[in-house]
């Protein structure tokens, strides 16, 4: 008979050879299974957890929150604990977690989450403390949503916090940064579209504004130095582009009506 409180860890990765291996380094004395999920990596992440107890799945992506739903049903055990390839769990949160695993209070479990940028850890610009669900029980629960997924949890779900950090290791170059807001406004433009939704020239003038002053004022991104500010500057820019691109989608499906 399984021992009680057991933990799967579900990572989704592809061409992390710089990230994997400081992420599952920093889950031994934690969990009791690895499950990567990646995405036909070119890189040496296969090579690396192969040095470790990992059931290494190799799937095409199926999205963000199907390639991580896929994870949690290999799992064997009946907890989840989920890492993205670039994360890490933090001293402090690691034993915290060694200690609630003795006997889990709850359903579910919030942490903190900080953010490594180019070399700084971000503490202030919206990014910080960034609470984020990573660990529930396996039946309780299941990711949902295209870009920035969440836990949906049973309605009955009790939820506790666990003190320490999940560190993200997330952009380290400015090159990086600016890829990946092209990648999600993209993600982002295509399933607004399919929703119905619209993006006009009021919200396309204003929201990227409002987005810059409320990172960088309100939300105190200007404590965070140059990469405050530039942060900010392109938080704001990821707006411009989301509202772009989906009403360039519009435009072109208008085109596309009038002519057929």
């Amino acid at each position: 008979m399984e021992k009680p409180n057991k933990i799967s860890l579900v990572i989704i990765s592809k061409n992390e050879e710089k990230n994997i291996q400081r992420c599952l380094e920093s889950v031994k004395g934690i969990v009791d299974e690895i499950i990567v999920i990646d995405s036909l990596s070119t890189d040496k992440t296969k090579e690396i957890c192969e040095q470790y107890d990992v059931r290494f799945v190799q799937q095409e992506w199926l999205g963000y929150s199907a390639t991580k739903n896929l994870g949690n049903r290999l799992a064997s055990h009946d907890w989840i604990l989920s890492l993205d390839a670039d994360e890490a769990i933090s001293g402090e949160l690691k034993k915290n977690i060694i200690k609630e695993k003795e006997n889990f209070r709850y359903d579910a479990y919030i942490s903190r989450r900080m953010t490594n940028y180019c070399g700084k850890w971000i503490r202030h610009c919206g990014w910080y403390p960034d609470p984020k669900m990573r660990l529930w029980k396996k039946t309780m629960g299941e990711w949902n949503g295209d870009i920035h997924e969440t836990v949906d949890l049973q309605k009955n779900a009790r939820i506790g916090k666990l003190s320490g950090d999940i560190l993200h290791y997330s952009i380290s170059t400015v090159f990086q940064h600016i890829e990946q807001i092209n990648k999600f406004s993209e993600i982002y433009s295509q399933s607004a579209f399919q929703k119905g939704k619209a993006s006009n020239m009021a919200s396309l003038l204003f929201k990227p504004v409002e987005r810059f002053f409320t990172t960088y004022i309100f939300k105190l991104g200007i404590l965070d130095g140059y990469y405050g500010f530039l942060i900010s500057a392109l938080s704001a820019h990821s707006i411009f582009l989301r509202r772009v691109k989906l009403r360039q989608l519009w435009k072109d499906f208008e085109h596309k009506e009038r002519f057929e």
